[in-house]
């Protein structure tokens, strides 16, 4: 299963503070040892001259059901906990569905409402996903 995430935070002028936060992120997410070898920045390192490079706020990750996309999603949640300022981060699948973890809403779940995202986060595309716009929920 392949997932793009995408960083922002509050008041991010420019993408810099997101573009800091997304390597932050992928460092953290490597650190876990089942995802090693499993996240990268989106886009080709080095962009062919004269075109854009890739977002630099995003990342991919190549997850497999079950384990690995479980330890991703936790490992995600864990990060977003721990941040100090407000981020947004979304997950999107291969199908279009998002998940979007805001660090404010994030702080304030209870252990239940936790492990509810940490399985929205892990499940695999088109499996059951629910409406809502809220951050933290699938949409």
């Amino acid at each position: 299963m392949r997932v793009v995430i995408t960083v922002r935070g509050d008041g991010d002028q420019g993408g810099a503070e997101g573009a800091s936060a997304a390597r932050e992120l992928r460092q953290w997410l490597v650190g876990e040892r089942e995802l090693r070898g499993r996240v990268h920045p989106e886009g080709p390192a080095d962009p062919e001259a004269g075109t854009m490079g890739p977002a630099a706020d995003a990342l991919v990750a190549l997850l497999e059901p079950g384990g690995v996309a479980a330890v991703f999603a936790g490992a995600l949640i864990a990060w977003v906990q721990t941040r100090r300022g407000s981020y947004t981060v979304t997950v999107t699948r291969a199908d279009g569905t998002e998940v979007t973890v805001s660090s404010r809403h994030v702080r304030g779940l209870s252990p239940d409402e936790i492990a509810a995202l940490a399985e929205r986060l892990a499940r695999p595309s088109g499996e059951g996903e629910g409406e809502g716009g809220n951050p933290g929920r699938a949409r």
